[in-house]
């Protein structure tokens, strides 16, 4: 507190305690900033401070290490007045670093937060490349395991379930193992092969690249320019094609959209072309009863004509019988014309009907664009 109040009056404040509450509350403010500040600059101050060699801790004459950018005189006046209270304030003062120390000091800590955060990213990236390399291996081999599985439940897994011999079974995948490792031993020794070619011809490139290197023929910058315009060339020209390509397979998705619309209406006009068919054969066999019954019908009215022509034959050549006979006659007389009227009736309806199924049908050849044949009655 005494310490305070002789800062506030070396600053020209009055006494703390003369403060009113708003000012006590601005004051504690700022020094809440200016220790946040401090403490902030003490902890990058403790950071380089821990990696400083610590032979350069070790204490050295006067004239050879100034205290932190003190001189010698300096020093020795620090050191005489460090026993009282005002010479201890000063020496803290004279302590503190100065600006440029500062700038220098939070300089190299930028510089070293850097180089960790580079070492950090570099490290990342590195870990981020080998956790893809894993996954993509991952997804490599899981696509090799599915077809493994796929082809094993192919040849052998169907044919076991749908044979019950356990020995043939058994006999199967073991031969079926031996195939597909004599498969990878083939794979195997063509990739070996491969890998030695290969070794042959690296071995050889690098012969002639040193033949040239000694030769005087290496490559000079010249020759690496008029690569690289030749390979952004061939770069621009893949990108072409590559654009090409891209929308050749726009076109292609078109195309296919439109095909499966085609389909889809080709589809629709089967079934509705399958709706009709079924619909002009049940009406052509209703068509062929109708046919029948006409024909029956004109049967039934042709007898009724010959049984007509026959009763007014009879008729004609009546003679009065007796009232008996007479009323029978006249009964049966016209039960019969009653039934030759039904029949007449039935034989109107039934050529109305048939005309109207003759417009039907007419409609349905005109509808299809197809001479259809009428059905022979």
């Amino acid at each position: 507190m005494a310490e305070v109040d002789s800062d506030t009056q070396s600053e020209g404040r009055p006494p703390i305690y003369e403060f009113e509450d708003q000012q006590l509350l601005d004051l504690a403010e700022e020094l809440s900033h200016s220790n946040a500040a401090i403490k902030a600059e003490t902890e990058v101050f403790e950071r380089y401070f821990s990696r400083i060699d610590p032979k350069d801790l070790l204490p050295q004459p006067l004239a050879e290490q100034p205290l932190l950018g003190l001189s010698a005189q300096e020093f020795s006046q620090f050191r005489g007045r460090r026993k009282s209270k005002s010479s201890s304030m000063t020496a803290e003062r004279l302590v503190r670093l100065t600006v440029e120390q500062k700038c220098d000091v939070a300089q190299r800590e930028l510089e070293e937060m850097r180089d960790a955060l580079e070492r950090l990213k570099e490290g990342s990236e590195r870990v981020l490349s080998n956790y893809k390399a894993t996954v993509e291996e991952s997804e490599i081999r899981m696509c090799e395991l599915k077809k493994a599985s796929y082809e094993f439940d192919r040849d052998i897994g169907r044919s076991m379930l749908e044979r019950k011999g356990v020995m043939m079974g058994a006999e199967k995948v073991i031969r079926y193992i031996e195939d597909k490792s004599r498969t990878k031993d083939t794979l195997i020794e063509k990739l070996r092969l491969k890998k030695a070619a290969l070794k042959v011809q690296k071995r050889k490139l690098q012969m002639q690249l040193k033949q040239k290197e000694e030769m005087g023929e290496a490559l000079h910058e010249v020759d690496f320019q008029q690569l690289k315009i030749e390979n952004s060339q061939y770069l621009e020209k893949i990108d072409e094609r590559n654009q090409d390509l891209l929308g050749l397979k726009l076109l292609a998705g078109n195309t296919l959209q439109v095909l499966n619309a085609y389909k889809k209406k080709l589809q629709n006009m089967t079934s509705e072309s399958n709706n009709l068919t079924s619909e002009l054969l049940s009406r052509k066999e209703m068509l062929m009863k109708i046919a029948a019954e006409t024909i029956q019908v004109e049967e039934e009215r042709s007898k009724a004509e010959t049984v007509n022509k026959r009763l007014r034959g009879q008729l004609s050549d009546y003679q009065v019988p007796n009232v008996l006979d007479y009323v029978t006659g006249k009964a049966s007389h016209s039960d019969l014309e009653q039934s030759v009227h039904i029949w007449e009736r039935k034989v109107e309806i039934s050529e109305m009907a048939l005309k109207t199924h003759i417009q039907t049908w007419n409609k349905l050849k005109m509808a299809n664009g197809k001479a259809l044949d009428w059905p022979h009655v």
